[in-house]
């Protein structure tokens, strides 16, 4: 485990190409209703953690979906929410706004990776991000943290973010756990805990 300050990290709610299963990357598509819900009950698991507000810092993606979900979330905490394009999800190039099914029609050869080595495979699409980029974005933000924070972000960003902030592989990353709906505490007494409703 790392030094790294105490970290929420809170994937955006459902949005509707989740829902069309389409790689959004950095693209985007609204909330559906199930997201904004999420969002509030995302923001009531904050309110119960206690969170001292003159201490914790909040962070979000500039990516709609993730802005729209700590906007509601947030909305009965009194808190400045600062945008970092570090926290956007990774870049999926050609592959964003398509669905698997476009994918393995499109490029077939890198398809086949999916099963062989889904870490390859997640970070090949043509003209996207390397988990490289990734880790540098990340890296680069932990390192800048002073104190504890939340964090409003996406899928891959968020498994690569707690992934760095554990010290795992990337294969170890697989391992965590992902979804919607939850939050990712990390810190150095309880290590990695996941806040349901």
């Amino acid at each position: 485990m790392s030094d790294f300050p105490e970290i929420y990290v809170i994937r955006h709610g459902q949005t509707e190409w989740n829902v069309a299963q389409r790689h959004q990357g950095q693209l985007d598509s609204p909330l559906t209703e199930k997201g904004r819900k999420q969002a509030r009950l995302m923001g009531g698991m904050l309110q119960r953690q206690n969170l001292d507000l003159s201490k914790v810092k909040f962070f979000s993606s500039p990516l709609g979906r993730a802005r729209n979900t700590a906007d509601i979330a947030l909305s009965g905490f009194d808190v400045a929410l600062r945008e970092d394009d570090r926290l956007s999800e990774i870049g999926f190039g050609q592959w964003e706004g398509k669905t698997q099914g476009e994918i393995d029609l499109g490029w077939p050869e890198l398809s086949k990776l999916a099963d062989e080595d889904p870490i390859v495979w997640n970070f090949q699409s043509p003209e996207g991000e390397s988990l490289t980029d990734l880790e540098r974005r990340v890296d680069a933000f932990l390192a800048e943290l002073t104190g504890p924070a939340v964090l409003f972000t996406h899928g891959i960003l968020s498994r690569v973010m707690r992934a760095r902030w554990l010290g795992l592989n990337p294969y170890e990353m697989l391992e965590l756990p992902g979804g919607q709906g939850v939050i990712f505490h990390l810190s150095q007494t309880l290590g990695h805990v996941i806040l349901e409703k």
